[in-house]
Protein backbone atom coordinates (compact mmCIF):
# COMPACT_ATOMS: atom_id res chain seq x y z
CA UNK A 1 0.00 0.00 0.00
CA UNK A 2 1.38 3.66 -1.00
CA UNK A 3 0.86 5.83 1.62
CA UNK A 4 1.03 9.79 1.28
CA UNK A 5 2.06 12.70 3.67
CA UNK A 6 0.13 15.24 5.01
CA UNK A 7 1.20 18.00 6.69
CA UNK A 8 -0.73 20.71 8.72
CA UNK A 9 0.58 23.62 11.24
CA UNK A 10 -1.78 23.86 14.17
CA UNK A 11 -1.47 25.77 17.60
CA UNK A 12 0.71 24.33 19.50
CA UNK A 13 -1.76 24.12 22.46
CA UNK A 14 -4.78 23.03 20.65
CA UNK A 15 -2.45 20.15 19.64
CA UNK A 16 -1.94 19.23 23.10
CA UNK A 17 -5.38 19.28 24.22
CA UNK A 18 -6.35 17.08 21.28
CA UNK A 19 -3.93 14.66 21.41
CA UNK A 20 -4.50 14.09 25.01
CA UNK A 21 -7.92 13.14 24.56
CA UNK A 22 -6.72 10.83 21.68
CA UNK A 23 -4.33 9.15 24.07
CA UNK A 24 -6.82 8.21 26.31
CA UNK A 25 -8.74 6.84 23.14
CA UNK A 26 -6.25 4.91 22.32
CA UNK A 27 -5.76 6.43 19.20
CA UNK A 28 -2.40 8.20 17.49
CA UNK A 29 -2.48 11.42 15.57
CA UNK A 30 -2.09 9.68 12.53
CA UNK A 31 -4.78 7.17 13.12
CA UNK A 32 -7.24 9.69 13.88
CA UNK A 33 -6.26 12.02 10.74
CA UNK A 34 -6.70 8.89 8.80
CA UNK A 35 -10.37 8.21 10.37
CA UNK A 36 -11.03 11.78 9.45
CA UNK A 37 -9.85 11.03 5.82
CA UNK A 38 -12.05 7.93 5.65
CA UNK A 39 -14.94 9.66 6.70
CA UNK A 40 -14.58 12.89 4.17
CA UNK A 41 -14.17 9.88 1.23
CA UNK A 42 -17.62 7.66 2.13
CA UNK A 43 -19.68 10.60 3.10
CA UNK A 44 -18.29 13.24 0.64
CA UNK A 45 -18.07 15.91 2.72
CA UNK A 46 -17.47 16.45 6.68
CA UNK A 47 -18.79 14.08 8.64
CA UNK A 48 -19.97 16.42 11.50
CA UNK A 49 -21.84 19.97 10.70
CA UNK A 50 -20.32 23.48 10.71
CA UNK A 51 -21.98 26.19 11.19
CA UNK A 52 -21.65 29.67 11.84
CA UNK A 53 -22.13 30.44 15.15
CA UNK A 54 -24.64 33.02 16.22
CA UNK A 55 -23.47 36.18 18.34
CA UNK A 56 -23.97 34.51 21.66
CA UNK A 57 -22.31 31.39 20.75
CA UNK A 58 -19.20 33.17 19.28
CA UNK A 59 -19.15 35.36 22.35
CA UNK A 60 -19.25 32.65 24.56
CA UNK A 61 -16.64 30.67 22.46
CA UNK A 62 -14.57 33.61 22.19
CA UNK A 63 -14.36 33.99 25.89
CA UNK A 64 -13.72 30.16 26.54
CA UNK A 65 -10.33 30.63 24.23
CA UNK A 66 -9.32 33.56 26.84
CA UNK A 67 -10.32 30.76 29.67
CA UNK A 68 -12.38 33.96 30.94
CA UNK A 69 -16.30 32.86 32.80
CA UNK A 70 -16.12 28.95 32.90
CA UNK A 71 -17.36 26.72 34.83
CA UNK A 72 -16.28 23.48 36.40
CA UNK A 73 -18.99 21.00 37.95
CA UNK A 74 -18.62 17.52 39.67
CA UNK A 75 -20.72 15.94 37.85
CA UNK A 76 -23.01 16.17 35.04
CA UNK A 77 -25.85 16.33 37.86
CA UNK A 78 -24.91 19.14 39.63
CA UNK A 79 -24.09 20.70 36.24
CA UNK A 80 -27.90 20.44 35.36
CA UNK A 81 -28.97 21.28 38.87
CA UNK A 82 -27.11 24.75 38.58
CA UNK A 83 -29.01 25.26 34.81
CA UNK A 84 -32.08 24.97 36.77
CA UNK A 85 -31.51 27.58 39.38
Amino acid sequence: MKTAIVHARIEPKTKQKAEGVLRKLGLTPTEAIRIFYKQISLRGGLPFPIEIPNELTASTLEKSRREEDIQEFESLEVMFKNWEK
